[in-house]
């Protein structure tokens, strides 16, 4: 029953899962498995090399690739919510997402 719904025959009512998403959520998802597809290969590039130096080094270039997933995967939902919410409440979220950053750089 789970593949039907997942292929899109729903048996049960609702939304088809694959063909009714929207276009940010499914843009935010896919920028969230790219990154854990970054990382995956970044842990076993690790194992190859097998030295704590070289592991470090590509450590430190992750260091660079979460933040920038996190802010593309924000802005996409924050485009998303654009016309949906008021502006007061999106000030307050731009305001929220700024303060992660300034916390994180503190």
């Amino acid at each position: 029953a789970f593949l039907e719904y997942l292929l899109g025959k729903n048996l049960y009512g609702g939304k088809d899962m694959f063909f009714s998403l929207d276009k940010y959520v499914l843009g935010m998802a896919i920028l969230r498995i790219l990154s854990s597809m970054i990382e995956f290969s970044a842990a076993l590039l690790m194992l190859k090399i097998n030295q704590v130096e070289s592991a470090l080094k590509v450590n430190a270039a992750l260091a660079l690739v979460g933040p920038t997933i996190m802010m593309a995967v924000m802005a996409l939902g924050l485009f998303g919510l654009a016309g949906k919410i008021q502006l007061q409440k999106m000030i307050y979220i731009v305001l929220g997402v700024g303060l992660i950053f300034y916390g994180l750089n503190k």
